[in-house]
């Protein structure tokens, strides 16, 4: 069960004499920026000459800026990194999708941390670390949220977003909104610092961006999706603008922290590289520990504390985040929590600083997700070299491109970065090993829980499909689907789809199925198993349209607090298909 660490650490804090209402209105405020699939090279002063990005290229001049600094090559891991300050595998992050996703709850964020200390937390964007209550933004510290949970978003225009678990219509584009929301927030923070999180969903796919900013890149010649991609930065650019703009206007920019990045390299399709946009001859793209998948550009300011330009060639990564701004906002770090980070304070405020040189580690792969192997998608980073697979070694000192591999030539680095990376690996692997956490039902604080099919796993002739990418297009082996998809070609009483739940709470619950079914199709009884227990129904007939989902209750069920297995199943067919499957709803009834 769920626990807060809010009351311990406020016990600590007061017990050391640190909190007090003094001191949490002098502490600096944060504005944390990150953009979704933005490339090293997306960006002017990357030297691209195409794309126009006047705001953050002078974003870039005002700040300490790093040129090599890492994230995950994916979303999610990215984001858990980034908000408790170490590595994803710990906080049970791995992937982006089918549960593998979904934060532990017990990770302590930096959201909770700054809450604890007396500062307003929110969120303005992306989330994608859990779709339940408590591995959601206001169950991980964040008392103020709007945006949406998931991984993937195709409502870029008049967004239905969430604000604090409620549905919350908005007018514009959604980058727009998402920007006017934090600024609302700052705004509001007048008695106490804030920490703003605003992680924009562009330049992800879906590639949506108003006509106004992509004529002028189409008519360059550039193919559809770069143009798109430019297209959606130079959106986030303006709104970068009217960020800083606001700051300098309110006087928050004397005693703000600005900091912007990433949260992995940019995502081109299945071309050759050859024919991918410009991303500053790094290697490789999104999903790979090359440099192309993993370095990002991350800004820093603090205007008369930090010196405007400066350049840190030190490696640093998304897991120095939280304890850099703990430091830097003089917050004292949990001793009860391993951070894999180290703050970067000496090195943003001195002219030089001490640094002993560290190694870097990472792990990624879509083909074993499931599986403790060591290999693919592992990698060791000094300051000068780069091991990957314990196969090949770079030099990234002289070969920033990766184009050279030096392993035969250097056989003992090679070993010693292999050695120090199976190490480090068997440090961070669970003792139950990467087990994806069962879908919560019945927290009072949530008591409507969506199961969405990518969490489930299918067998028979059961399909997951959904708009996703350019087009339609999918980029990336996702064989369980990825959130937002739905379940189509039920044709058989073979076919089935089932889940891992968790019932935290006795109770009656509703059950209830989203689904679409053809009007000649409707009439296939379907039953719902829970644990031991059975809910059998018709699927209606009644005001069915093939381009319309309808949420229909199944039955109500007593549950005791434990874990069950949930499936879905047909028992006649008499149609050419069941129906297809949106989500299973679970109500507790209070």
């Amino acid at each position: 069960m769920y626990i807060s660490y809010g009351i311990r650490l406020c016990l600590v804090l007061l017990a050391a004499g640190t909190f007090n209402k003094s001191m949490s209105q002098t502490r600096p405020n944060v504005l944390l920026i990150m953009t979704d699939d933005q490339g090293f090279g997306d960006i002017g002063m990357s030297g691209n000459n195409i794309i126009q990005t006047p705001h953050l290229d002078r974003l870039s001049r005002q700040s300490v800026s790093y040129t090599n600094f890492y994230v995950s090559p994916v979303c999610a891991p990215t984001r858990a990194s980034l908000l408790t300050g170490r590595y994803a595998q710990r906080t049970g992050v791995r992937s982006v999708t089918n549960g593998f996703e979904t934060m532990h709850p017990e990770e302590l964020t930096i959201a909770e941390i700054f809450s604890e200390v007396g500062y307003r937390t929110g969120i303005f964007g992306k989330w994608h670390l859990g779709e339940h209550y408590p591995s959601v933004p206001n169950g991980q510290g964040f008392q103020e949220f709007v945006g949406f949970r998931t991984g993937h978003f195709d409502d870029y225009f008049d967004p239905v977003l969430e604000h604090n678990g409620q549905p919350y219509p908005t007018r514009g584009y959604i980058t727009d909104v998402l920007t006017d929301e934090a600024i609302r927030f700052m705004d509001e923070s007048k008695e106490k610092p804030f920490f703003c999180y605003l992680p924009y969903n562009a330049p992800h796919t879906p590639l949506y961006v108003p006509v106004s900013y992509l004529k002028k890149y189409q008519n360059q010649g550039l193919n559809e999706r770069t143009a798109r991609v430019y297209a959606m930065i130079e959106n986030i650019d303006d709104n970068m603008g009217r960020l800083l703009q606001h700051l300098q206007t309110t006087g928050l920019d004397k005693n703000t922290i600005v900091i912007f990045l990433s949260d992995n390299g940019p995502i081109n399709g299945r071309t050759e590289q050859a024919d991918w946009r410009f991303n500053a001859g790094l290697r490789d793209q999104k999903f790979t520990v090359y440099e192309g998948g993993i370095r990002t550009q991350c800004f820093m300011r603090w205007t008369n504390h930090f010196e405007a330009g400066k350049k840190i060639e030190k490696v640093a990564a998304h897991i120095d985040m939280l304890p850099t701004l703990l430091d830097l906002c003089n917050v004292p770090a949990p001793d009860s929590v391993l951070l894999d980070g180290r703050s970067l304070r000496s090195l943003l405020e001195a002219e030089t600083a001490p640094w002993p040189d560290r190694t870097l580690f990472m792990h990624y792969s879509l083909k074993t997700l499931e599986s403790q192997e060591l290999y693919p998608g592992g990698i060791a980073r000094t300051q000068r070299y780069k091991m990957v697979d314990g196969r090949e070694l770079y030099d990234l000192q002289n070969d920033p491109g990766e184009r050279e591999n030096i392993a035969q030539q250097h056989a003992d680095i090679l070993a010693e970065l292999d050695q120090a990376y199976r190490q480090w690996w068997q440090g961070i692997l669970p003792q139950q090993g990467f087990n994806i956490l069962p879908v919560p039902v019945g927290y009072l604080q949530e008591p409507l829980v969506r199961i969405a099919p990518h969490l489930g796993s299918v067998k028979g002739g059961l399909k997951y499909y959904g708009f996703r990418g350019l087009q339609g297009e999918t980029i990336g082996e996702h064989p369980r689907g990825v959130d937002g998809d739905w379940i189509t070609n039920w044709r058989s009483v073979d076919d089935q789809i089932r889940w891992e739940v968790e019932v935290v709470e006795p109770g009656n619950y509703d059950v209830a199925l989203q689904f679409r079914v053809k009007e000649a199709d409707a009439g296939a009884v379907v039953r719902v198993n829970i644990g031991s227990k059975q809910l059998d129904m018709k699927v209606p007939v009644a005001d069915l349209e093939v381009a319309h989902w309808k949420n229909t209750r199944w039955g109500t069920v007593y549950l005791e607090a434990g874990n069950y297995s949930l499936s879905v199943q047909a028992l006649q067919v008499p149609g050419e298909t069941v129906m297809d499957l949106g989500a299973i709803l679970f109500t507790k009834v209070l």
